[in-house]
């Protein structure tokens, strides 16, 4: 990866309207919030001292008529399943986060409560994993489940659980498991070394026995491919829990697995666009990134630099500077991959991107990416757009965090959240009786299921507060875990670091309604010394976004020192209008903008009036 020099700077931004008076996001609520969404996943027999007042004592009788104990770990979303696979992906997330932001989560007060929701997740694996080669991947069946409409402590369907061994494989849930535990092994190696080296024990039998017994687990389990199947394969498992337990252990019997083994199990070849339950290639492309760009791979590094290629791929594919290969985003600028929950790979993206610009920054590299060379402060700073996006600047000023600000949904997807507690209503809530008082209820929840972030907009930044819009509007485990590190990480940064002021995302005028007005994408085109002063030549597009023709506009640009062309000056300091020979611009349309800049960082541009017609 190339360095960035003064004489060959390629700065990536993306700008959006903004408010200069805008105030900070109260990132560190949202991290308190998102664990506090754990607590409410809980299964099983809760502690007497919990945040979670509304929720009780639930599913005690797990695992009862298999002869094994399966009391514990977390609902997956709106319902009462406890699969396997996504919980423990969730847990591999939580993990990360601590790990990589430790000191801001001690800086929070929260390191413990991030911790404890981790070992919640891991001892219901250790409970699980009852022989080294048979583990109990799921307890209940999705379609009996999603007849009823209850609280978890009046829970009447089936508590059916399933196992895999060897001869029902399941690679990817044996593997992803592997994972959680090796990456949670070295999250408690501080606080609880017997803890650590227990979980690193059954870390390292699960590994094996998805590696020696191969099969994808939606074969042997035909109840789990309706609700989290396999598209991805196990190969990507496999990669993702032997780059795991090199993490926790620095044996590098394990890298030698995974660099041996990158290209036949995908891990050198897929260049991948999202990051998510099924598919984990663009996190050990991410996680291997940090070995070379740490100074170390010896002998593996030429194999490792193809591994950081398709990290670097991701990256420049979210921040919409991969050429055409970009991830899609909406009007108002959040990540679209799909449209059934689509906040768990907003969340995952942003994971990534906050992580890689930290080893970058650490390295003191830069991202080259087709479209231009870009700092991590500016990856940062697209992850952050990413956030804010979720927690409110946006084109409907929603929060999609539940309980944070003043806007969010509360017609939550969740049986928890809209039926009224035993504490308020002991009777019981039957199954059938639930979907008449409750489900089809305009009423709004009775619970609020704080730090729940629920599936999202849909492609033109609409969304519908309804219970049953499922799609966007139930909370999921593998959604929130991601985003708990990022809040953390943000939470920690100085109010004054600047960070947000040229990211991409929505900020609405402060005198207009709907969406963001003009999005500019600013690239340098060349660069020359001058008796001894450097120049760069930059050129912005500037493309009208809020779906309606501009016919005025006024803009702010702040730090230019040198000629700009493309528009007017105004008498007042630093404004700028459309050019004399444009009085309309298209919605979809482009405005192109050229300046001159001595050195330094590019000029920052903010529209600070406009009008529609």
């Amino acid at each position: 990866m190339a360095r960035l020099t003064m004489a060959s700077a390629a700065v990536a931004l993306l700008l959006l309207a903004a408010s200069a008076s805008a105030s900070p996001m109260d990132y560190g609520g949202a991290f308190d919030k998102c664990l506090q969404f754990f607590e409410a996943q809980r299964s099983g027999k809760l502690p007497a001292e919990r945040a979670v007042k509304w929720r009780g004592d639930s599913g005690l009788t797990d695992g009862y008529l298999q002869g094994v104990d399966l009391v514990g770990g977390y609902y997956d979303a709106g319902d009462h399943v406890k699969f396997g696979f996504p919980m423990a992906y969730a847990v591999t997330m939580l993990s990360w986060g601590v790990l990589e932001f430790e000191k801001e989560m001690v800086a929070a007060d929260d390191l413990n409560r991030a911790l404890d929701a981790i070992r919640w997740g891991t001892n219901y694996f250790l409970k699980a994993h009852t022989e080294p080669n048979v583990l109990w991947v799921q307890v209940g069946d999705g379609d009996s489940d999603h007849l009823c409409w209850e609280r978890a402590e009046d829970m009447s369907t089936p508590r059916t659980a399933f196992k895999i061994d060897a001869s029902h494989p399941g690679s990817e849930v044996a593997g992803e498991t592997a994972a959680a535990l090796a990456a949670a092994s070295k999250a408690f190696r501080h606080y609880d070394s017997m803890y650590a080296d227990l979980l690193l024990m059954h870390a390292k039998q699960l590994f094996s026995f998805a590696d020696t017994f191969r099969g994808r687990y939606d074969d042997s389990l035909q109840c789990a491919k309706k609700f989290y199947p396999s598209a991805s394969g196990y190969q990507d498992e496999l990669l993702w829990a032997a780059v795991w337990l090199y993490e926790a252990t620095g044996d590098e019997t394990y890298l030698d697995y995974v660099v041996r083994n990158g290209e036949y199990l995908g891990g050198t070849g897929w260049a991948v666009r999202e990051f998510s339950w099924d598919n984990k290639y663009a996190g050990i492309q991410v996680l291997l990134s940090k070995v070379l760009l740490a100074g170390g791979g010896g002998d593996y590094a030429d194999t490792l630099k193809q591994f950081q290629a398709k990290a670097e791929f991701f990256v420049c594919a979210c921040i919409q500077k991969n050429g055409g290969n970009n991830v899609k985003t909406t009007p108002g600028g959040l990540l679209y991959v799909a449209d059934w929950n689509n906040m768990q790979y907003v969340s995952s993206a942003s994971f990534l991107l906050t992580v890689f610009a930290d080893y970058l920054a650490e390295s003191g590299d830069t991202l080259k990416c087709p479209d231009g060379e870009v700092k991590p402060a500016e990856i940062l700073g697209y992850a952050r757009s990413q956030v804010d996006y979720v927690l409110g600047k946006n084109p409907l000023s929603m929060s999609y965090m539940v309980g944070h600000g003043d806007k969010f949904p509360s017609h939550v997807h969740h049986r928890g959240a809209s039926i009224p507690s035993i504490d308020a209503v002991s009777d019981t809530v039957g199954c059938m009786a639930g979907f008449d008082a409750y489900y089809n209820s305009p009423g709004a929840d009775p619970n609020v299921l704080h730090g729940a972030l629920v599936g999202g907009p849909d492609c033109n930044d609409g969304f519908l507060d309804d219970r049953s819009n499922y799609q966007r509007a139930e909370p999921t485990l593998v959604a929130a875990a991601p985003m708990c590190g990022v809040f953390a990480r943000l939470a920690a940064e100085p109010a004054s670091s600047g960070a947000g002021d040229s990211t991409p995302g929505y900020q609405p005028p402060a005198s207009h309604e709907g969406g963001a007005p003009l999005e500019f994408v600013h690239t340098v085109t060349n660069s020359w010394t001058t008796n001894g002063v450097e120049y760069y030549r930059h050129a912005v597009t500037a493309k009208n976004t809020c779906g309606q023709p501009i016919t005025y506009v006024k803009l702010h640009i702040k730090e230019l020192t040198g000629a700009i062309y493309g528009v007017s000056a105004t008498q007042a300091k630093e404004m700028y209008e459309f050019p004399s020979w444009l009085s309309r611009l298209e919605a979809g349309a482009k405005l192109d903008i050229v300046y001159i800049q001595e050195g330094g960082p590019p000029a920052k541009i903010s529209v600070v009036d406009y009008k529609t017609g």
